[in-house]
């Protein structure tokens, strides 16, 4: 017994509680405008068929119009430009509660549950499932029952008596029924595939590590042969050979850690300790792996203000060197030679949180790809990327309750700012003098 209640218990954290919240399911610019365009056409033209053609009896003109244009919202291109970010979200979920539980069980409760607005009831349900996270829609359609039927009082209550009402109750709750269990089996089939995904990819980085431990030898061997009497010139280029190898295994190395900390992309560790913003880019700037002189030279740290945040010191760390990495590319992809200061990592406050900006005059993003740069496999450098590196990153900064986003235009590079929510420094332990 106890056995069970442990797997049932960490089964509801792992499935329920910290699962990552998606409020747009398969979220896209296109679908996000068919949503919009949809919504909009269907309460005018519906209007006309409960209104006219096959008359209810309650319908509202002006609630009709209200929801129709609400819908515009999801065409906002605050929305439709970045459909993965938490302020979307946020507005979709806002805007599809009203059309959907809030205004559908109004509407219910005033034509007392006749058969025309049972079955709206019904695949409301099955819509909002489809639409947004299974939590979210149950909270949702609990929520916005109570909202509508308040409504639906205010308004003087139902103006047809209700029929059948347990027949209603037993549909009703039959498409809640199958609606939850639709989302929730599709959130793990969802979860499941990228897991699988993700796992595959960190077993075969890992097993990379062994033929890059030979590759390191070579340059400790060659290393060894600059010792003894070899001419000046064959020395110094040993020597480069030497470093060029060992610092492309450290860049391996690198990029075997992202792919592994990607292979944990939906399950990051929980683990946070207090991290000083400066000390943390400084730290990441100087030990990240480049590969000339030219590339250290081009990256500039500039401390406008210090800040102290929660989070995971590794992934953090591990964030901060794919943004580099990507600004790195950027900037190679460029037509020109980098200089210094095309690479830019700023740390200050902004507008009562830190801020951490990593700026590049490289090539930049053009729009069609900032509507996608976070989603996961999508990747700008063709051919060159897996598409999860920035997916990981905004994961890690959403665990720390921050927030990524990006500012770019094709040929004028990209700026990608990290806001975090400020904390307060552990306090240092006082030296006792004798």
């Amino acid at each position: 017994m106890l056995s069970a209640k442990a797997r049932l218990w960490r089964w509801l954290l792992d499935e329920v509680v910290h699962a990552p919240v998606e409020p747009i399911l398969h979220p896209s610019r296109y679908r996000l405008l068919w949503i919009g365009a949809f919504t909009f056409v269907g309460h005018l033209v519906i209007y006309g068929i409960w209104g006219q053609l096959v008359p209810q009896p309650y319908e509202n003109v002006w609630a009709r119009l209200v929801m129709a244009f609400l819908a515009l919202i999801y065409v906002l291109p605050r929305i439709s430009r970045d459909p993965s970010s938490t302020a979307s979200g946020r507005l979709f979920s806002l805007a599809t509660w009203i059309q959907l539980p809030w205004f559908f069980t109004w509407m219910y409760w005033m034509n007392g549950g006749n058969a025309a607005w049972l079955g709206s009831m019904a695949a409301m349900i099955l819509i909002y499932y489809h639409a947004t996270d299974w939590r979210l829609a149950t909270l949702g359609l609990i929520t916005g029952g109570i909202a509508g039927w308040a409504t639906a009082e205010f308004y003087g209550g139902s103006t047809h008596p209700f029929e059948e009402p347990l027949a209603n109750v037993v549909v009703i709750t039959f498409s809640w029924l199958m609606g939850l269990m639709l989302g929730f089996s599709s959130a793990n089939l969802r979860r499941a595939r990228l897991l699988n995904t993700l796992s595959t990819m960190g077993v075969m980085a890992h097993e990379l590590r062994t033929p890059l431990a030979t590759v390191n030898l070579m340059g400790d061997v060659l290393r060894n042969l600059v010792q003894h009497d070899v001419p000046e010139a064959k020395r110094k280029k040993l020597e480069e050979l030497a470093t060029r190898l060992q610092n492309l295994v450290r860049s391996m190395n690198r990029q075997i850690d992202t792919q592994i900390s990607n292979a944990q992309l939906m399950r990051l560790p929980r683990e946070q300790s207090l991290i000083m913003a400066a000390e943390l880019v400084q730290e990441v700037v100087s030990q990240y792996p480049y590969r000339s002189s030219r590339e250290r030279d081009c990256v500039q740290v500039h401390i406008q203000g210090d800040f102290c945040f929660s989070a995971s010191r590794p992934l953090f760390a591990q964030v901060l060197t794919n943004l580099l990495k990507n600004a790195l590319h950027a900037l190679a992809a460029a037509s020109t030679a980098p200089s210094p200061g095309d690479l830019r990592v700023d740390v200050g406050l902004h507008h009562g949180k830190g801020r951490i900006a990593v700026s590049d005059d490289g090539i930049g993003i053009t729009q069609e790809q900032l509507q996608r740069i976070f989603e996961p496999f999508f990747s700008t450098q063709s051919g060159a990327g897996n598409g999860l590196g920035l997916t990981f990153c905004k994961n890690v900064v959403e665990a720390a309750q921050g927030r990524l986003s990006v500012h770019s235009q094709a040929g004028l590079g990209a700026v990608f700012m990290i806001d975090l929510p400020l904390h307060t420094p552990a306090a240092q332990p006082q030296a006792v003098s004798g």
